[in-house]
């Protein structure tokens, strides 16, 4: 199986780019991330005649996930248990969907930016991160067989090496410690990230601003980190970093788990 995630900054701008992609790598699953739109507005036609189901979360144009499979998609779920809420009034946003495609159960999370140190969003954010460390722990415990990614936007870096230079970042969001530390929780809970060692030194994310992708300005905030048992079986990663390139593209690129056979 070929188990990806890429934030792809707007679905309907980029189906084609998406479909495209997914056609000439023979990747299974598909996880999305800031899809912007609702529900009806997904382009499920490009994907289905692509031979891929999707399931999608999206209330407008901010956020949204989804999942895209050619191997089946089961107990779809949106959100996890005890998900915060932001806004006023408070409402639970698009950012969480989970989704069993050939047996692994696949999250494609987009977890939210934080803005600034001294904004709400910042505590909401760790709030956020809190919950779903809570919840993804306790799947663990209930199986520690099971077969999970957590895979998406995570808009953390988790090291100094993530971004291009941390002397740009002082006092700045996705790299703070407490940021860090709830990224790193993940791991004390046990899970994995099967990327990092076979894929060091890469970014996945390059702002479209003052040519930072040409210039090397990027960060590493997109993973996929996985429960011990699936880890086991990651064969191979890799970044798709050539997905930056060329016509309208996404200011993230993919991340791509190969995943052997049960």
């Amino acid at each position: 199986m070929l188990l990806a995630t890429w934030n792809v900054n707007s679905i309907r701008a980029r189906a084609d780019r998406v479909v495209g992609w997914l056609e000439r790598t023979g990747v299974d699953v598909l996880a999305m991330q800031e899809t912007k739109c609702r529900d009806d507005q997904f382009p499920y036609l490009a994907f289905e005649a692509a031979g891929y189901e999707v399931a999608h979360a999206g209330k407008n144009q901010w956020n949204g996930v989804a999942v895209a499979s050619r191997i089946g998609i089961d107990d779809v779920e949106v959100g996890f248990a005890g998900q915060p809420a932001w806004g006023d009034p408070p409402v639970r946003e698009a950012r969480a969907l989970g989704a069993t495609c050939g047996g692994v159960r696949l999250w494609s999370l987009y977890v939210p930016n934080g803005r600034e140190l001294a904004d709400p969003h910042y505590v909401y954010k760790l709030a956020w991160l809190d919950a779903l460390r809570a919840a993804a722990g306790g799947w663990l415990a209930a199986n520690p067989a099971v077969q999970i990614a957590l895979a998406g936007d995570w808009n953390i870096a988790p090291r100094d090496e993530d971004v291009w230079d941390m002397a740009e970042f002082v006092g700045s969001t996705h790299v703070s410690e407490p940021e860090r530390a709830a990224f790193a929780a993940f791991v004390e809970a046990g899970y994995v990230d099967p990327v990092r060692d076979r894929v060091p030194g890469m970014f996945t994310y390059w702002d479209y601003k003052q040519l930072s992708f040409p210039k090397g300005k990027g960060m590493r905030i997109d993973f996929a980190l996985t429960s011990p048992a699936l880890a086991e079986r990651v064969v191979d990663a890799r970044i798709e970093r050539n997905e930056r390139k060329g016509k309208a593209p996404s200011d993230h690129v993919p991340v791509v788990l190969e995943i052997a056979d049960a």
